[in-house]
């Protein structure tokens, strides 16, 4: 019960930290808009209380939005529920479907994660100290194939799932126009694969954004260059998303 409590408080304040920004918001729609368009098919993987899901309704794509937690599932439905243009997918995603266990953070659900490692390379890392994943709950998983076979091929995919990047992208047969996906520094190697796997799928040009910037670092870049962008960085830049492109 007492978790529950901490989860829904801090659900109140991801509302308020996502959705209180009105800069913040055009400048999600100025990034997302060079990767989505009007009837556009996004989906948003780990979409949390659905700010990105926000930002793709107001540029005028059909949206699936893709997340585990109960807590932020029930606030996505009752944002997005009666929308025609959101479809839900209460899953998480990964290299093959199954079930599996999610382990929560019930003071920061943002860094709930299916993945042991990204917990432990938490631990006690700069920045971190004060992060307890103090619950389990058993999850369903799919793949973005499985996804692709029920929706339809997206222009785009957004993918935030806390150190299970990788994994996700490996449930990925075929490239589509364009992903992002996010990297910590406390978990450079998953970025490195995330990277490795892209190019293996076909995509040629890389970019990123740094924490919440909402803007690309600069030019684009190929893949062995993105990885040398990506090992150089201060640990203190904490973390950030890699955009992929085919072309």
């Amino acid at each position: 019960m007492l978790g529950a409590v901490r989860t829904a408080r801090a659900t109140l304040r991801s509302f308020r930290i996502y959705y209180g920004d009105r800069r913040r918001a055009a400048a999600m729609d100025r990034l997302y808009g060079g990767f989505s368009r009007s009837g556009d098919l996004v989906f948003d993987v780990g979409a949390h209380v659905g700010d990105r899901v926000a930002s793709f309704r107001r540029l005028g794509a059909r949206v699936v939005a893709v997340e585990p937690q109960p807590t932020m599932v029930r606030a996505l439905r009752l944002l997005y529920g009666r929308s025609a243009s959101v479809a839900m997918e209460a899953v998480a995603v990964g290299r093959e479907p199954g079930r599996t266990r999610m382990l929560i953070n019930a003071d920061n659900p943002t860094v709930s994660t299916v993945s042991p490692a990204f917990v432990e390379a938490a631990r006690d890392a700069p920045g971190w100290e004060t992060q307890r994943w103090n619950e389990t709950i058993d999850i369903e998983v799919t793949t973005l194939d499985a996804l692709i076979a029920r929706h339809g091929v997206p222009a785009f995919i957004k993918l935030d799932v806390e150190g299970f990047e990788a994994e996700a992208l490996h449930g990925l047969s075929h490239k589509v126009s364009a992903l992002s996906f996010e990297f910590t520094t406390i978990q450079r190697n998953v970025a490195l694969a995330c990277i490795e796997r892209c190019s293996a799928i076909g995509y040629t040009r890389f970019n990123a954004a740094l924490g919440e910037s909402q803007a690309l670092v600069g030019e684009w870049m190929d893949a062995s260059a993105a990885a040398d962008w990506l090992i150089a960085l201060p640990q203190s830049a904490n973390s950030g998303d890699i955009y992929a492109v085919a072309s």
